[in-house]
């Protein structure tokens, strides 16, 4: 095979869609505005990654807790990812890891508990450490791993309060390594065409947007409805992906919100630390709204909804590992489903291949919080509050 530099422009292009569809990562149709969609070259390799491609390199990650979402997801991600594999795991569970051990054939040396977790240091298979765990653990295990002079991701939501978030910023700058939040939708092509179609105002400008998501909990992770655990309840758990979802759609950051706390059903059970739901406004400066709702006690259709000037854009379902269908005005995406955390995590190791920035920073982490603060409290006071201090970043890379 040619060096990677000896190529054309044609044909790198060619060699990166023949590997991304080797994902899975496999679009059929077109979109409804716009033609066929491009979104396999917003994924383009940079050079270095390329060359790890024809060499077979790929970084080693750590997934730091083997809970629900390591166990379905990540792990099951990484078997199909091509820049980077599963290289270590730290739980706290011995049957797990004799488990984990023998099912993904990991030596000794790559399997930590909680205790011996800084000896990573000393594990060259290990390039990234995955932060996976309840999130009043995050600030510790990142700064633990920036200390081990690892690159992270960490789960959202990033702390439960923004000092945490710019605690955990600090110290990875401090490291000199890469820092991403686990924001896998910025991956997914659907939402992808929902930033490129809102924030280009394809179908005018954005009047209004709506955003729906939440389920029924039933206590099978305890931790999500313990406060000091989890920071919050379903706002910090499933709203965020509304709050993600409509910023991304309209490319803006909210001047003010509005909040109430939804009915509570048991507010001696499972209630009694977190909220049972939330619905919320976010105000723009254009004068346009954002009504969104989420909730531990139904079940909502997962939606992400934005109503323009010449018609509307819309996600639902809207915020799955898989399932999500696109709809606009002037008809279907036509877009197929991908393996979302595979692409979030190749994205991550193509961006320290290459020495680029990811799209989806601790900076982005630290102003979902610091929004996520503003809707509780505006929720506790009844009044409108103000955003005006909340960090200034955005996901604008599909605008043309």
């Amino acid at each position: 095979m040619k060096p990677v530099d000896s190529l054309s422009s044609a044909s790198r292009r060619e060699f990166v869609r023949t590997l991304s569809l080797g994902l899975g990562a496999t679009l059929v149709g077109s979109s409804a505005l716009g033609g066929p969609l491009s979104w396999l070259e917003e994924v383009s390799y940079g050079p270095a990654s390329l060359e790890a491609l024809q060499s077979g390199r790929q970084l080693g990650v750590a997934l730091v807790g083997l809970g629900k979402y390591s166990t379905g997801q990540l792990a099951p991600a990484l078997q199909q990812t091509k820049l980077c594999k599963l290289a270590g795991i730290v739980t706290g569970t011995p049957a797990k890891a004799a488990q984990w051990k023998k099912q993904y054939s990991l030596p000794d040396k790559s399997v930590y508990d909680y205790k011996t977790f800084d000896r990573i240091v000393d594990n060259p298979d290990v390039d990234i450490v995955y932060v996976v765990l309840p999130v009043a653990m995050h600030a510790e295990y990142v700064e633990r791993a920036a200390k081990a002079g690892k690159h992270v991701i960490c789960e959202k939501p990033m702390a439960p309060t923004a000092e945490d978030c710019r605690r955990m910023i600090s110290a990875m700058q401090k490291a000199g390594k890469k820092f991403s939040i686990g924001y896998r939708l910025h991956f997914e092509p659907h939402h992808q065409e929902m930033m490129r179609l809102g924030q280009n105002q394809e179908l005018g400008p954005i009047k209004s947007l709506v955003a729906d998501n939440g389920f029924r909990f039933n206590n099978d992770t305890p931790w999500r409805v313990d406060k000091e655990l989890a920071g919050g309840g379903p706002l910090m758990d499933m709203g965020i992906y509304c709050l993600q979802g409509v910023i991304y759609t309209k490319g803006e950051i909210p001047v003010s919100v509005t909040a109430k706390l939804a009915a509570n059903p048991d507010p001696k059970g499972l209630f009694k630390e977190v909220e049972a739901g939330v619905n919320w406004q976010m105000q723009f400066a254009d004068g346009s709204v954002a009504n969104c709702r989420t909730s531990y006690a139904e079940n909502m259709n997962s939606r992400l909804r934005a109503e323009t000037a010449k018609g509307f854009l819309e996600l639902q379902p809207a915020f799955g590992y898989g399932g999500i269908e696109g709809r606009t005005s002037q008809g279907p995406m036509n877009i197929q489903n991908v393996p979302q955390q595979a692409r979030q995590m190749d994205d991550f190791a193509d961006c320290i291949l290459n020495n680029k920035p990811t799209r989806v920073p601790g900076e982005m982490g630290l102003r979902d919080i610091q929004l996520l603060q503003a809707i509780y409290r505006a929720a506790e006071t009844g009044q409108k509050v103000s955003t005006k201090d909340v960090q200034q970043v955005l996901d604008k890379t599909n605008s043309r």
